[in-house]
């Protein structure tokens, strides 16, 4: 299957189920897919943030990707993340991901070191000029400390270097830039990585959305989406209110012994694991884990929407 141009619709980023021992859970992962599936999604993105791809490690980046693309079988577009922290280290991902069958790549600007824009432009040409499928750019200022300009990215949307961008930047403003920047390329693909106004995002014009929180609701995410494009906005908003709330899972964590990605990471695993369809809650090292009364904080938001 090649990538849809433009992508559309809910593509979530799907979380990495992990054993105690801190191995992939390929069992749990596939049982994952299969909901992500049968909830309506229109892509699976895998090894991105959600996915904890930061922690894993290279086998392991390789094990997720050819689990899913094999069960998957074409049923839908499957992206995977390149990410890493410069352009020699992110090409051998390309290369490893696009051989196990990703449909695209999804990279983010370099980082560790302080990067100039000429750098980031750069990265983006070389890692284009050398990968056999689409690339999007990952916009994440909050994991790479670099906020993808929009002129930027819609000067490489316009030779075409990059196919489309995920923003998970929270700029609502910049995102509004691409969205009408990026109106002469019908092909390229404007997705938004917030939970929380994926209706207005549509609104502007976004092609689609990659919500971390479509792992516990994929349904909600795509009656959201299906709202949007058939203009039942009063409806859309209150499926967004409703996610929203839902959404507030991830600040269970004490924030006094743990950061924030462990708190949402270890919420959005804690539901899955509650509502059966992941076999262990666990997190990478080291990330710290949710105590018992922390798990009952998110089956009580799991209650309050209806999932359970």
């Amino acid at each position: 299957m090649s990538l849809p141009t433009p992508l559309t619709g809910v593509v979530p980023p799907v979380c990495t189920p992990l054993t105690p021992e801190r191995e992939v859970d390929v069992r749990s992962l596939l049982r994952l897919v299969d909901h992500l599936v049968e909830g309506g999604a229109h892509g699976l993105f895998l090894l991105g943030s959600t996915s904890e791809a930061a922690f894993l490690t290279d086998r392991q980046r390789r094990q997720v990707v050819d689990a899913v693309v094999a069960h998957v079988g074409g049923q839908l577009p499957v992206l995977a993340g390149a990410i890493d922290m410069t352009t020699p280290r992110v090409l051998d991902h390309v290369t490893a991901v696009t051989a196990a069958g990703a449909q695209a790549v999804v990279v983010t600007a370099p980082f560790y070191a302080r990067t100039h824009r000429a750098e980031i432009v750069h990265h983006y040409r070389r890692i284009a000029a050398a990968s056999e499928v689409p690339v999007i750019a990952y916009d994440i200022p909050v994991a790479v400390h670099t906020k993808l300009p929009a002129d930027l990215v819609l000067g490489l949307a316009a030779d075409r270097v990059l196919a489309g961008v995920k923003d998970s930047s929270g700029d609502l403003g910049a995102f509004r830039e691409i969205v009408t920047g990026a109106r002469p390329y019908p092909g390229f693909s404007v997705l938004t990585g917030s939970e929380l106004f994926v209706d207005a995002a549509l609104a502007l014009g976004a092609d689609g959305a990659v919500p971390g929180l479509a792992n516990v609701d994929p349904h909600g995410y795509v009656r959201l989406y299906r709202m949007c494009r058939a203009g039942d906005w009063e409806g859309a908003r209150a499926e967004q209110e409703r996610l929203c709330a839902l959404f507030g899972m991830v600040a269970v964590g004490d924030p006094a012994r743990m950061g924030g990605s462990s708190s949402a990471l270890g919420a959005f695993k804690a539901a899955l694991h509650l509502r059966g369809i992941i076999d262990c809650p666990v997190t990478a090292e080291p990330q710290v884990p949710l105590s018992g009364e922390e798990t009952e904080r998110v089956c009580k938001f799991l209650a309050a929407a209806g999932l359970l």
